[in-house]
């Protein structure tokens, strides 16, 4: 499949996935691969935590936009914003000419309870911007660092729950628009983001079932990150490799090289069973990510993931039967998953 594509297929995309599957590091990564595509992308940041601007060697983001890469011959430009609530709705009220109340608000330290006086009203605000941004045109394509997969559900469940509780209103209004905008596949799809381990494809499966059931929005393949590669020539005894080369090991070396092949074996067992099982429980395409042998991602590290990105949606079906926008979860939910 082309990636220009398959990126633009919808404006927004909302990258979730369990604390420490690597979400932020993957929604820089896809924002690279846009960007290398000719997409102008812009980044959102809903959790104002810091850690992506560091992977792009910049300083933390603002609610006001910041440059990450710049528009050149080999990149269309990558750029990012924090929305907060508080930000969200001193926005909202000066778009609509109330100005004076915003201020006031923050003179007189009562923004914090507006913005918390109905259930889900922080992330409707939220949502809202991302909206208004998503219709403005400005760029090619959003993507939204949700937060953690949990809070992921309730963030984006927020709309329904107050579209039935406010029938009128602004509040409504917000809502009602933020349902359009999760609601079409044309416009936003959620790429989940997991590793090859059970518990992180245990909670992947369950929320992919549950976005769909409660919320509507549809689904993109899932990138599982972390995913070691194969290596060839890990059952040749150690002595035997190292004759074959013309050398000879060290005391000991046979035996340590030895439980290091039978580790990475099984790691690989192991991965492979998670793989085919949430292929088996989740009927959705697989993008793989390597496993990048360094604690600090930068932005050499993150050119390294964008072209594994681009090069596992180039191998997506590339044929009608295909929908890259459709909502792919409508089989029944495996055995035992809510």
């Amino acid at each position: 499949m082309d990636p220009a594509q398959f990126l633009t297929a919808s404006g927004v995309i909302i990258v979730a996935g369990k604390g420490g599957v690597g979400k932020t590091t993957v929604t820089a990564a896809l924002a690279v691969a846009a960007s290398a595509v000719g997409l102008r992308t812009l980044i959102v940041e809903v959790e104002g935590k810091g850690g992506m601007s560091s992977m792009f060697s910049a300083d933390g983001f603002a609610y006001d936009e910041v440059e990450l890469i710049a528009a050149a011959a080999d990149h269309a430009g990558v750029r990012a914003r924090t929305i907060t609530p508080d930000d969200a709705l001193l926005d909202y009220l000066g778009d609509r000419g109330l100005q004076r109340i915003s201020n006031r608000l923050v003179a007189t330290g009562l923004l914090d309870i507006v913005a918390t006086a109905v259930p889900g009203i922080r992330d409707i605000l939220v949502l809202g911007k991302v909206k208004q941004l998503e219709r403005s045109r400005d760029q090619d394509l959003i993507l939204l660092d949700a937060p953690a997969a949990g809070h992921a559900i309730t963030f984006l469940r927020s709309a329904s729950g107050l579209a039935d509780a406010v029938k009128v209103g602004p509040i409504n209004t917000q809502a009602e628009d933020v349902l359009e905008l999760l609601g079409d596949p044309g416009r936003c799809r959620v790429v989940l983001v997991t590793i090859p381990e059970e518990t992180p494809v245990n909670e992947l499966v369950e929320t992919a079932y549950s976005l769909e059931d409660t919320v509507g929005v549809a689904l993109g393949p899932v990138v599982v990150n972390g995913v070691v590669p194969d290596l060839v020539g890990l059952d040749v005894p150690p002595v035997e490799a190292a004759a074959a080369v013309g050398t000879r090991l060290l005391d000991g070396e046979a035996e340590v090289l030895s439980e290091a092949a039978a580790f990475r074996r099984a790691r690989g067992r192991l991965q492979d069973d998670q793989l085919r099982r949430m292929a088996d429980e989740l009927p959705l395409p697989q993008l793989h990510l390597p496993f990048l042998f360094t604690t600090d991602v930068g932005p050499a590290e993150l050119e390294t993931l964008a072209d594994a990105l681009l090069e596992a949606i180039r191998n997506l079906p590339d044929d009608p039967a295909y929908d890259p926008m459709s909502p792919s979860v409508s089989a029944s939910p495996p055995s035992g998953t809510p």
